[in-house]
């Protein structure tokens, strides 16, 4: 089916949000938990899979279980306006960082990405799973031998940590990146993993074993702060559940935060 042409805007700089513009039949699928607020006349839905609209009751079902396979939920939700004029829904950042616009048509119609950076795409973008070739890519990849695929000639949203930088690569050249700091790349980029030389440097430089290494042509988008970064120093910072209620207090009250209390 085509793509819906959506318009939008992001606001915020750390902890940005987008807001969608939607004409009158216009639909924007989302993750579920990313909703943050819409007008009225925009109806709401959950659905199997994402959306995209092919192959009936089975076709739904296989791209279900696609979603499970991305450990990503079964359900996703669409917005679809109502309404007789211009409505707007917004969709939040899950944590510090940048939101990515993405214009699948400008970019091949395919990007592959962190299995956990789709934020929100026009209806009829494709969200799927592609899995890595080569097996050292699936064993020590960091971030897993399944990537999230988007496809279409859409808009979609992407969200990563910290800073975000594109590096456009050249036929041939190459760029090592730490395999967690990977957010996205054009389906024409070449994607291995390349263990660190040196056994000193691979035992105590602190950066892990392996790099990821990506040969272009095509576009690769680096993130400056993966969520497992964040969250590892957060709560290596947080005092054991035995410390002083006195030590810490701030860790403590973030440790505190995550677990509830």
């Amino acid at each position: 089916m085509n793509n819906h042409e959506i318009d939008y805007k992001i606001y915020g700089d750390d902890m940005q949000f987008v807001e969608v513009e939607l004409d009158p039949q216009e639909t924007v699928v989302a993750e579920a938990g990313s909703f943050m607020m819409m007008d009225d006349n925009i109806h709401m839905e959950t659905i199997f899979g994402d959306g995209s609209g092919g192959g009936g009751l089975m076709g739904k079902l296989f791209s279900a279980g696609k979603r499970i396979i991305t450990g990503e939920s079964l359900f996703m939700t669409t917005f679809t306006n109502h309404g007789a004029g211009k409505r707007h829904v917004s969709f939040a950042s899950p944590y510090p960082g940048k939101i990515i616009p993405m214009d699948l048509s400008e970019l091949g119609g395919k990007i592959i990405c962190q299995k956990d950076a789709f934020l929100a795409a026009a209806k009829g973008v494709q969200v799927g799973i592609e899995f890595q070739r080569k097996i050292g890519v699936g064993f020590f990849g960091g971030e897993g031998f399944i990537m999230q695929k988007l496809e279409g000639d859409g808009m979609c949203f992407v969200h990563a940590g910290g800073t975000i930088v594109r590096k456009e690569l050249l036929p041939g050249q190459s760029l090592r990146v730490d395999t967690g700091c990977l957010v996205a790349m054009t389906s024409n980029v070449q994607y291995d993993i390349e263990f660190v030389k040196g056994v000193k440097t691979a035992l105590f430089g602190g950066e892990g074993l392996f790099f990821a290494t990506l040969r272009g042509p095509g576009s690769v988008w680096i993130q400056s702060l993966p969520f497992s970064r964040l969250a590892s120093r957060v709560f290596a910072a947080a005092p054991s559940r035995g410390g002083s209620k006195d030590e810490g207090s701030i860790a403590r009250g973030i440790f505190d935060m995550f677990n509830g209390e």
